[in-house]
């Protein structure tokens, strides 16, 4: 049976034929000539190990009630019912405290290894969920992008030899933000999708399976379409999937993660980069965070689980001594309105903070908190620290590359790293 251009990409899996499937990333076998070719982002050989994991917030986080103004009256005036009372914040300095279920942060803050980035947006933002995201993804203003920041950054720097694990997201589809033209990056929702399918009527747990597609790669003449791609990438394909499971049956948490599609995923990302599998670049989404109506109790929920699954993460990696060569960060398309709405929530607004965690952060407030009076004509914040900035911060001073390179431009960076 031969391959066709219509073979089917679904679920992260490359359909080979009948009952057979396997990862689709190692299809960039096919696409690593290209990567080779490309010009311009080059790696710094101090930051050759060194790990980002990025932490999207879906829905549009509430930022006004993730890091509040706890000494600003108006702040009170605007939310008469959502707002966070002054004694239960959990205070950074004298302006700004996190919400009360994010002692997982605190403990980060207080250790030292929390930065907070505040009023984070860029010029005329867009309300959209949609529009925004591709905005935050592409950098592109019109929202019409098609290859994202991290998508250029995997395919010129990181992953230019094809290799399996140096980027990954956990979920169930490709963030735009890692679409490359070139280059694809493997994404599953959980370790156990990432293998060879195996019929329930196998005897052999796949083996003969295994080996029936083995043959048809090897079969497969040289000289048809896909070819190099089936010839370059079937052991691979294999041994790649095998490893991933060897390391999570071997793979010990040093702590106890919270229960939850979040929690767990960030395991996987722990697994990866204990077990030293070369991960550069990891994704992962928490999503939920539309908060237009009874916003006070799921938003709680949210940050909980932000906090606690990440402070579990980091601390799980300081004990496995990993903790040095990690950057998280988070960010989301837009925050929410100043003013509360009628049904107890917040509608889509502008400017909000993003977090930085990691042992080589500088600890502090960077950017400047945007006023509650002064507010654009739609009663939205004004942004104070442009995105694309902190996005030059992590891949100049963290990853090694050329931010203006990735990003298309130069957007000065902030302080939250140290310059190399």
């Amino acid at each position: 049976m031969a391959l066709s251009r219509r073979a089917l990409i679904k679920d992260g899996m490359l359909v080979v034929s009948a009952g057979m499937v396997m990862p689709s990333v190692f299809s960039r076998a096919l696409l690593s000539a290209r990567a080779q070719a490309r010009e311009g982002v080059r790696l710094a050989q101090a930051a050759s190990e060194r790990t980002l994991i990025v932490v999207q917030l879906a829905g549009g986080n509430d930022g006004l009630n993730t890091v509040i103004p706890y000494t600003d009256t108006h702040y009170y005036q605007m939310r008469p019912t959502l707002a966070i009372k002054e004694a239960q914040v959990l205070p950074l300095d004298q302006r700004l405290g996190l919400h009360p279920e994010m002692a997982g942060f605190k403990k980060l803050w207080d250790a030292g290894h929390l930065a907070v980035v505040e009023g984070v947006g860029y010029p005329n933002q867009s309300l959209s969920h949609f529009q925004a995201m591709d905005i935050w993804q592409t950098l592109d203003l019109s929202g019409n992008g098609r290859e994202g920041w991290l998508g250029k950054l995997v395919a010129g720097l990181v992953d230019q030899e094809g290799h399996p694990f140096k980027a990954l997201e956990i979920g169930s589809q490709t963030a735009l933000a890692l679409s490359s033209l070139t280059t694809q990056v493997p994404t599953l929702s959980s370790l156990n999708s990432y293998r060879l399918s195996v019929d329930p009527a196998d005897h052999d747990g796949g083996a003969s399976r295994l080996q029936a597609l083995l043959k048809l790669y090897n079969s497969y003449p040289r000289t048809a379409p896909y070819a190099a791609l089936l010839e370059a990438t079937a052991l691979d394909a294999q041994q790649s999937a095998q490893r991933l499971h060897q390391v999570a049956n071997s793979y010990k948490p040093a702590v106890t993660y919270p229960q939850g599609p979040f929690a767990e995923g960030l395991k996987i990302l722990a697994e990866v980069i204990v077990n030293d599998l070369g991960l550069r670049v990891g994704y992962i989404t928490l999503g939920g965070f539309d908060t237009h109506a009874n916003q006070e109790e799921t938003h709680a929920q949210l940050v909980k689980t932000l906090a606690d699954g990440l402070y579990a993460f980091y601390t799980d990696l300081a004990l496995h001594g990993k903790a040095d060569q990690v950057v998280v960060m988070t960010w989301s398309e837009f925050g929410r309105r100043v003013e509360e709405n009628g049904g107890l929530g917040t509608d889509h607004g502008t400017a909000a903070p993003m977090f930085i965690i990691g042992s080589a952060v500088n600890r502090g407030i960077f950017g400047e908190p945007p006023s509650l009076t002064n507010l654009d004509d739609n009663g939205n914040l004004k942004y104070t620290v442009d995105f694309r900035s902190v996005y030059a911060t992590v891949l100049e001073r963290w990853m090694g590359a050329s931010a203006r390179d990735v990003l298309g431009g130069s957007f000065g960076t902030q302080n939250f790293l140290a310059a190399s």
